[in-house]
């Protein structure tokens, strides 16, 4: 009985390693400190001087370390009919408060992960969403952040 346990046991951890492996590889970054991480742009989203109306894109990328084998990081990036820069709104556990919202690179690489654009409006549809949005920052109700069940960066998007 023991050695059919051992067995299955083992069976798990050789079916589980394969696709535990392969994630932990390039997207989960493994082994590389979070300070040496890329950083840049994706270029996922249109320069400003490029795209006069109003944009929103919401960004998804993998978890930095063994978080990214479960979850992703999301956040919101706006920039308004003429702006000159892009305003990224976030939940992060280092903020305090956790929600942040700051002028940045709007579809920069978390960590190293390369970012999935989740939405993209523009124009009027977008500067809608914008005032949407700046009310929802306004009105966040938490100042704590959790990884599970939350609040965090995807309860906040």
């Amino acid at each position: 009985m023991k050695r059919a346990l051992l067995v299955f046991i083992a069976a798990i951890v050789f079916v589980v390693s394969g696709p535990v492996l392969m994630l932990a590889s390039d997207e989960l970054r493994m082994g590389q400190s979070w300070r040496d991480a890329d950083r840049s742009s994706a270029q996922l989203a249109p320069s400003p001087a490029s795209e006069p109306r109003a944009v929103v894109q919401v960004y998804a990328a993998r978890a930095f370390s063994w978080r990214g084998i479960f979850a992703v990081h999301t956040w919101v990036a706006t920039k308004a009919a003429g702006a000159d820069r892009y305003t990224v709104h976030q939940v992060a556990g280092w903020n305090h408060p956790p929600l942040s919202s700051r002028t940045d690179i709007p579809d920069r690489r978390w960590v190293g992960a390369t970012p999935k654009l989740l939405l993209d409006l523009r124009g009027a549809q977008a500067a809608t969403a914008i005032t949407r949005i700046e009310a929802a920052v306004a009105a966040y109700p938490y100042d704590v952040y959790r990884i599970w069940p939350g609040p965090n960066s995807n309860t906040f998007v």
